[in-house]
C-alpha cells in the first residue's frame, strides 16, 4: 500500500511540475516551430545528447499520459528526419504506453478484481483468446485515444511483451503519418490537417482490415476441416440429435417448435438417465426413506415413535410407478406428436453430415442433415480395483433394477464415495435399514462444498445411521470364506496432496469391511465411445471439446449435456439444449455464447443443501474483498412449527454492497428456497430488492427475506440513526 501511495504522488508530482513550468506550452503547434530554431541548435552542438533527451522526454509524457504526444511526433520528423525520426518516436511512444500500462496494472487491477471479479475474469479470458488481435485493431485506429487503452488494458491479463510488441507494430502506421509530417512542419497550420476526415477514414478501414481477415481465415478454416469430405447438395433433414436425455430432449423440441425437420435417436429409455436412473428414482426412495425416519421420530410432532414396517420391494415398486407415471412426458409419442421424428437405435457418426442408425428392431437408416447434435450424456465411473468384477458391484444406473427383485434392503450396505450421488443414497439406505459404510478418500463429503457445509452434512448421515469414513482408500474387493469384503487403507493426516499423487507412506494399515452390496458412486464419465468421433477427428478429453457456441472441430456438429461438461446436472443439460438448437439453426444469422454465469444444484440429503455462485472458500481462492450474511433457520417460525429448525442461509456479497455472488443454503426445502436467489442473480438483483419483496407468512421463503434484513442491518446508517434519534427526542420535547 505504501508503495502505490509513493507511485501515486510522484505521478501527481510530475503531473503538476509539467503544468507549473509551463512546459505543456511548448507541446503545442506553435511552440514547436518557435523552438526549432534552438532546438537545431543544441542538435548540431550534442547530436546524441538531444536524441537522449527527446527520447526520455516522449517516454516520460507517454508514461503518465501528459498531452503533447502528437506535437513530440511530428517534432520527430522535424529534428531528425523521416527514418530516425520514425525510429526514436515508435520506440519511444511504445515503451512509455508500456509503462503507463505497467501503472495501471499495478495501481488498479488487484481493487478492480476485488469489486468486479466475474465481469474481470470474462475479460481476462476473452483477452486470453484475443487479446492481441482486439488491440492490434486499436492501435490502428488513431480515433481511439491511446492513452485510455493504455490505462484500460493495464486491468486485463494481457501479457507484458505481448502488448508491448503488438502496440509498436499497431502504432507504426499513424506514427508514420506525424514523423512525414514533422518533416514538412512550416507547412502545417493544425494538428486537423494531418488526421485530415479522408485520412481518419482511411484508418478506420486499416482498422477494420484485422477483422475482415479474421473472418476470412475463420472462414478457410471451417472449410479445411471438411476437405476431405463431399457435402450433400441437398439435406434429408435440418437437424439430428443423438441421445434423448434432457439436452437431446430440449434440443430436439425446440428444433421442431421452429419447424425445422428434425430426428431423434435413442437406443435405451426414452428420457435418459435422470428419469430412469437418477434425478426421478433416487427422489423417490428419498421420499420413502424421509417418511420412513419421521415414523421413528413420531415424538417430535405429537405422535408416538414406531418401526416402519415395509416390504421393500414395495417400495422399489413405487419407484418404478414414479418413473412410469413421469415418462410419458418424455415418450416417443410425445415428442412425435410434437414434431420430432423419434427413432430407437444406435446412432454411429459417418461424416460430418451423416448418420448412419443401426434400429433396435433390425436394419439400418442412412440420414444426411445440416446440423448435428451429439447429447449421448455419461455413465458411472467404476474405478479400477482389483476384484471389483469377481465380487460384484452396482452403480445409481444399474441399483434400480437388481434391488427391485429384493424383498429387503441389502443387509449391509458399501457406499464408494463421498459426493452428493453417494451421501443421497448412503442416508435413504440407512434410513430404510440398511448397515450402511460410506467411504470417502477425501478428508469431508462433498468437498465443492465450504467445511461447515460438509460437517453439517456428515453429521446428518451419521445420525441416519451411515458410518462415515472420510480420509480412506479403497484398495481392493475379495472374497473370504463366502463372505464379501472391501479393503481399505486410511489415509495419514499429512497434507492432502499425498493423497492426490497416491503415495503409499501415509496409508495406515488395511482394514476389512464386510458387505452385501457395494455401490459405486466415485463419479460420471461422458460416453464417448461408438459414435463414430474418433474416425471424424473430433477432439475429446473425457467430455468432447466444444468452444463457447457448443460447436466441436466440425462447426455443423454440436454437442450439449454431460458429454460436454462442465455441469453435470440435468437443468445444466437443458439450458445447453436451447444454444445447441438455436445456434444450429440460426448460426449463420447470429451465435449465442453458452450463459454459465449462474448455475445452481442441490444435493437431496435431508437437509438439502443448495447453492448458486461462489461459496466462502472460493471467494477467498479468488481473492476477493467479500462479507458472508447468514440467517439461521432456528429463527423462522415456519422451520419451528415444522419441528426442523436446523440449517441456514449463507450469502456472500462484496464488501459493503447487496449485489449477490453466492448463496448456499441448508434446510429442508433449500432447493426451492435457491430459486428466487437465482432469479436475483440473473437479473442483477441484490438483497435489498429481496428484502423490499412480500413473502407469504408463515413459509420458509421468509428465510430468504430475512438474511437481507440481515446484511440491512449489518448496513444500517448510524450517524442517520443517530441524528434521528436526537430528533425524536426533540418531537417528545
Amino acid at each position: 500500500m505504501i508503495k502505490r501511495i509513493f507511485l501515486i504522488l510522484l505521478i501527481l508530482i510530475l503531473a503538476a511540475s509539467f503544468f507549473y513550468f509551463d512546459l505543456n506550452q511548448l507541446l503545442t503547434l506553435d511552440g514547436l516551430k518557435g523552438s526549432m530554431s534552438q532546438f537545431n541548435e543544441y542538435k548540431a552542438q550534442s547530436p546524441l545528447l538531444v536524441i537522449g533527451g527527446f527520447f526520455l522526454l516522449y517516454v516520460v509524457v507517454t508514461a503518465l499520459s501528459l498531452p503533447g504526444a502528437a506535437i513530440l511526433t511530428l517534432a520527430a520528423g522535424a529534428l531528425f528526419g523521416l527514418v530516425q525520426g520514425l525510429l526514436i518516436a515508435s520506440f519511444a511512444s511504445t515503451i512509455g504506453a508500456t509503462l503507463a500500462f505497467l501503472t495501471s496494472r499495478y495501481l488498479l487491477r488487484d481493487t478492480i478484481k476485488q469489486r468486479f471479479p466475474e465481469r474481470l475474469a470474462a475479460i481476462d479470458k476473452g483477452v486470453e483468446k484475443e487479446g492481441a488481435f482486439y488491440l492490434f485493431t486499436l492501435r490502428l485506429v488513431p480515433i481511439f485515444p491511446f492513452f485510455l487503452i493504455n490505462l484500460l488494458m493495464g486491468v486485463t491479463a494481457i501479457k507484458s511483451w505481448t502488448y508491448y510488441w503488438v502496440s509498436q507494430i499497431g502504432m507504426l502506421a499513424g506514427t508514420f503519418v506525424f514523423v512525414n509530417a514533422g518533416t514538412q512542419l512550416a507547412q502545417i497550420d493544425s494538428l486537423s490537417g494531418i488526421l485530415s476526415f479522408d485520412l481518419i477514414l482511411s484508418f478506420a478501414l486499416l482498422g477494420l482490415f484485422p477483422l475482415i481477415a479474421k473472418g476470412v481465415i475463420n472462414m478457410f478454416k471451417k472449410r479445411r476441416v471438411y476437405k476431405n469430405y463431399n457435402k450433400p447438395k441437398t439435406f434429408d433433414r435440418n437437424m439430428i440429435v443423438i441421445g434423448a436425455g434432457a439436452g437431446g430432449l430440449v434440443t430436439s423440441y425446440i428444433a421442431a417448435t421452429v419447424r425445422a425437420k428434425v430426428t431423434l435417436i435413442e437406443a435405451g429409455e426414452m428420457g435418459g438417465d435422470c428419469l430412469n436412473y437418477g434425478c426421478v428414482p433416487s427422489k423417490a426412495i428419498i421420499k420413502s426413506a424421509k417418511v420412513a425416519e419421521q415414523m421413528r421420530d413420531g415424538e417430535k410432532y405429537g405422535l408416538e415413535n414406531t418401526t416402519p414396517h415395509f416390504s421393500f420391494k414395495k417400495v422399489m415398486a413405487r419407484v418404478h410407478d414414479v418413473i412410469a407415471e413421469i415418462a410419458p412426458h418424455d415418450s416417443v409419442e410425445r415428442y412425435t406428436d410434437l414434431g420430432v421424428e423419434v427413432l430407437k437405435g444406435y446412432a454411429k457418426l459417418i461424416d460430418p453430415w451423416t448418420v448412419e442408425v443401426t434400429l433396435n428392431d433390425g436394419g439400418t437408416q442412412t440420414l444426411t442433415a445440416r446440423t448435428i447434435v451429439l447429447a449421448t450424456g455419461a455413465r458411472p465411473f467404476v474405478p479400477p480395483l482389483p476384484g471389483i468384477e469377481e465380487t460384484g458391484y452396482v452403480t445409481s444406473d444399474t441399483l434400480w433394477e437388481k434391488f427391485a427383485t429384493l424383498d429387503e434392503t441389502p443387509k449391509k450396505l458399501v457406499v464408494l464415495g463421498g459426493g452428493p450421488i453417494g451421501s443421497e443414497l448412503a442416508q435413504a439406505f440407512a434410513r430404510l435399514g440398511s448397515d450402511v459404510t460410506q467411504i470417502e478418500r477425501s478428508t469431508r463429503l462433498m468437498k465443492k462444498e465450504d467445511e461447515e457445509v460438509s460437517e453439517f452434512a456428515q453429521n446428518a448421515l451419521e445420525a441416519s445411521g451411515v458410518m462415515v469414513l472420510t480420509s480412506h482408500q479403497a484398495v481392493r474387493c475379495e472374497i473370504r470364506d463366502g463372505k464379501k469384503y472391501i479393503i481399505v487403507q486410511q489415509l495419514g493426516d499429512e497434507d492432502q496432496s499425498s493423497q492426490q499423487k497416491g503415495l503409499q507412506e501415509n496409508l495406515q494399515p488395511e482394514m476389512a469391511l464386510e458387505y452385501d452390496e457395494l455401490l459405486c458412486a466415485v463419479g460420471r464419465s461422458a460416453r464417448l465411445e461408438g459414435y463414430g468421433l474418433e474416425a471424424l477427428g473430433i477432439e475429446t478429453d473425457r467430455t468432447v471439446v466444444t468452444n463457447e457456441y457448443l460447436e466441436t472441430l466440425y462447426p455443423n456438429i454440436y454437442a450439449a449435456g454431460d458429454i460436454v461438461g462442465p455441469y453435470q446436472f440435468t437443468h445444466v443439460a437443458s439450458h445447453q439444449g436451447w444454444y445447441a438448437a438455436v445456434n444450429g439453426l440460426f448460426g449463420h444469422f447470429k451465435k449465442f455464447k453458452v450463459d454459465y454465469r449462474v448455475i445452481p444444484w442441490t444435493t437431496f440429503i435431508d437437509p438439502e443443501v443448495a447453492r448458486v455462485g461462489l461459496n466462502e472458500q472460493e471467494a477467498i481462492d479468488k481473492g476477493i474483498d467479500f462479507e458472508v450474511t447468514r440467517y439461521d433457520f432456528e429463527e423462522l417460525d415456519r422451520a419451528i412449527t415444522d419441528s426442523a429448525a436446523k440449517g441456514f442461509i449463507k450469502v456472500i456479497t462484496p464488501k459493503g454492497k447487496d449485489k449477490i455472488l453466492g448463496v448456499t443454503i441448508v434446510s429442508e426445502h433449500a432447493g426451492d428456497l435457491m430459486s428466487e436467489f437465482v432469479l436475483a442473480m440473473k437479473h442483477g438483483l441484490g438483497l435489498n430488492k429481496i428484502l423490499g419483496t412480500i413473502h407469504t407468512y408463515p413459509t420458509w421463503a421468509e428465510g430468504n427475506k430475512y438474511v437481507a434484513g440481515e446484511w440491512k442491518r449489518n448496513h444500517a446508517p448510524e450517524t442517520v440513526l443517530n441524528w434521528l434519534e436526537k430528533y425524536h427526542t426533540w418531537r417528545r420535547g
